[in-house]
């Protein structure tokens, strides 16, 4: 398991990691969603938004017992992107990863990100709608800021405390940015200038 954030250099240990089941937590706004789908697209692997999964178009929840049972058949396929938080099932993706990605931005970072998000929703006149790409319906209140404004303090912890007790043998990154993000990507397997992921 290693910690920390990707080197700005070459990364073999990127290329040489199977990715084939990965992991994908950090705070609201931090860019789970896209880093997930863009994963995704470079694997080859289906990709699984907690969120799409766990409310409906009303924001009405899952049962407890169904959402952790419906994780628990996702996790058993061979390959797979899954991105969300939801510390209580969080073990349940962290004993079948082979990767975490942990997306540990500031505060103020991830405010931007929710921000231009719902920016960008009202543009394209689907603020507060389900979003076409991802089935992830958007919702901005303001117990959700204060959430990402506290996460590094409250929540933070209690997932790096999950990862070093369930990710076992998985390889952790930790990334504190977007440009590290961008990096951690552009090292993958079968990009320009990187070895192709064995079969």
């Amino acid at each position: 398991m290693s910690l920390g954030s990707p080197p700005a250099g070459p990364a073999p240990w990127i290329a040489s990691s199977l990715m084939h089941r990965t992991v994908i937590v950090g705070c609201g706004g931090s860019g789970k969603t896209t880093f997930a789908r863009r994963l995704g697209g470079l694997l080859g692997s289906p990709v699984v938004h907690l969120d799409a999964l766990y409310y409906d178009r009303d924001w009405k929840p899952l049962a407890g017992d169904r959402f952790a049972a419906l994780q628990h058949e996702l996790v058993a396929l061979p390959h797979w992107v899954i991105e969300g938080n939801y510390a209580a099932t969080l073990p349940i993706r962290l004993g079948r990863a082979d990767c975490v990605v942990f997306l540990d931005l500031p505060p103020a970072v991830c405010l931007w990100g929710i921000t231009r998000r719902r920016l960008r929703g009202l543009v394209r006149g689907s603020a507060g709608r389900q979003n076409p790409q991802t089935g992830v319906y958007d919702r901005i209140t303001w117990e959700f800021v204060r959430y990402v404004w506290n996460y590094r303090r409250s929540m933070a912890p209690r997932v790096r405390e999950l990862i070093a007790e369930h990710a076992g043998d998985a390889e952790v990154h930790v990334v504190r940015s977007w440009r590290a993000a961008e990096t951690l990507l552009a090292h993958l397997p079968g990009q320009p200038g990187q070895p192709s992921r064995p079969a």
